[in-house]
């Protein structure tokens, strides 16, 4: 295995935490990396007044693949109030740098799996029909357009009058919003485009058809939002009807996806969304599965970079512990998706199968595996720390 080169991206808080332990993990299955460290977050932010630099951009473009942990991301006041003194003043906004990230190089392919591990105390239990608990093993991966949509950053409060007389020539804006001061308006987009709505969902059947789903379903709101969910589910039956007729589609919209998700969730199998729904149905099949611990993710460009990182966030108050305590499962399940990536498919499977036996064994614990609340004491109470963790995971995989 040639060795490579593999851009680290600590960020805020618990990303540096949990990307150490991954790291860790993969030195032992066997990896052969060099890691160069980026710097991007919340410290950025605040000193230098931009969270995504350009060295660090400079960094992914040489290197095509990052492991990236978490960032910290605050509401526009909150954010201008935390910068140095020495930048107020300078019209700085702050805007998330995973988002700006994912545009710089269009990112747009999200792949998010949610898978169970048997033996977790925190995998989803229901009542069966005859009173009796049920466990149903959930196997879903969510495919999310994850560079349009509502967070493509297209939105202004008080809009410029060009903008706000485009609004009005719209008679629903005219007949709802017209007799809003402009000045007292805050909009944002939902912009859905032909070419990166065709690739997300493209990639959610080859995945189906690549790994054996039987369905695709489309998980938008076309009875109400027709323009932009709907050009996804007209793009996907044509597809499915030309291309991929042996599997299945499947089209629901995203309220009462989260009711049937707890009710059938063995019964879906890939899933693709636009940005905003994709982030929330990701999060909800995460949470059948033991939360977001669990759960992982890696995005892709039209050009050959990926990055890498577990969904939770930076949870900054847990980062300061002496002995850190979170669950690095999901960074870890994320190195493994980069490996696969890499065409390291066996190593990934090896890592994956040490995760598994440690959870189905069930000596080593997490805090949020144990169901105790984060705080320090936990490691007193029989909870493994976060080191723990990865020790329980490489001494499987020797």
């Amino acid at each position: 295995m040639a060795k490579r080169t593999i851009v680290a991206l600590p960020g805020d808080g618990i990303g540096a935490v949990v990307l150490k332990q991954a790291v860790r993990v993969l030195d032992a299955a066997g990896f052969d990396a060099e890691y160069v460290y980026g710097d991007i977050g919340w410290d950025l932010w605040c000193s230098e007044g931009n969270p995504l630099p350009q060295r660090t951009i400079d960094l992914i473009a040489k290197h095509k693949i990052a492991l990236f942990g978490a960032i910290t991301s605050k509401p526009k006041d909150d954010a201008a109030a935390d910068l140095s003194p020495a930048l107020h003043g300078k019209g700085l906004i702050y805007s998330s740098p995973i988002v700006g990230l994912r545009q710089h190089f269009g990112l747009d392919i999200c792949v998010r799996p949610c898978r169970s591990y048997r033996g977790n105390p925190l995998n989803f239990i229901r009542r069966g029909k005859d009173g009796n608990p049920e466990e149903p093993m959930v196997d879903v991966v969510i495919f999310r357009q994850n560079t349009e949509g509502l967070y493509g950053g297209v939105e202004w409060s008080n809009p410029p009058q060009q903008v706000y007389d485009a609004l009005m020539t719209h008679p629903k804006f005219r007949e709802n919003f017209g007799w809003c001061p402009k000045e007292e308006l805050a909009v944002s987009t939902r912009i859905f485009t032909r070419k990166y709505t065709e690739r997300i969902v493209r990639a959610a059947f080859d995945h189906a058809v690549k790994f054996g789903y039987k369905s695709v379903t489309v998980c938008e709101k076309p009875n109400v939002i027709r323009e932009t969910s709907g050009l996804m589910w007209k793009i996907a039956r044509e597809m499915q009807k030309s291309e991929f007729p042996s599997i299945q589609l499947w089209n629901t919209n995203i309220d009462a996806q989260m009711m049937w998700l707890t009710k059938n969730p063995e019964d879906y199998g890939v899933i693709v969304a636009g940005n905003m729904f994709g982030d929330i149905v990701s999060d909800a099949f995460a949470g059948l599965i033991g939360g977001l611990g669990f759960a992982c993710s890696a995005q892709f460009s039209e050009d050959g970079i990926g990055v890498f990182e577990p969904t939770h966030g930076s949870a900054p108050k847990y980062a300061g512990y002496d002995i850190p305590i979170v669950n690095p499962v999901a960074m870890i399940e994320s190195a493994c998706m980069m490996l696969d990536y890499i065409n390291e498919k066996p190593m990934a499977a090896r890592i994956r199968q040490s995760i598994a036996e440690v959870i189905e064994e069930g000596k080593v614990k997490t805090y949020d595996m144990m169901k105790l609340t984060g705080k320090q004491e936990v490691i007193d109470m029989g909870a493994a720390s976060t080191i723990q963790m990865a020790d329980a995971i490489i001494a499987k995989l020797k």
